[in-house]
């Protein structure tokens, strides 16, 4: 029954985000680069969503990829956006707040 509306609402399951990293997920920040100098997660890269469609090369299709940003928006939009261009493993981290304190 979940499954239903985790499909009708589009919602992915939980992922263990640590895991991921440890497998060697792709952090990728959607703010802006402003943002990004303000503060952002170890090992990650800048690629803000409203560059994100010019700089795929940028991001390697055959690792799994977090998409993160302030607060789940840009990054939902960007998971959505990089699956869409065929990028199969893309989970959306959230604010990169709570995602912080997800992986340690």
């Amino acid at each position: 029954m979940f499954g239903f509306f985790n499909n009708l609402f589009k919602r992915q399951p939980k992922a263990d985000f640590k895991a991921l990293l440890q497998q060697g997920a792709q952090l990728i920040d959607v703010r802006t680069q402003q943002e990004y100098e303000h503060g952002h997660l170890q090992g990650s890269i800048n690629v803000p969503l409203q560059q994100l469609a010019s700089s795929l090369k940028r991001i390697r299709k055959d690792k799994p990829i977090i998409t993160y940003c302030s607060s789940g928006t840009r990054s939902s939009a960007a998971a959505k956006m990089l699956k869409a261009k065929g990028y199969s493993e893309v989970f959306n981290g959230g604010g990169w707040k709570s995602l912080e304190h997800k992986i340690k």
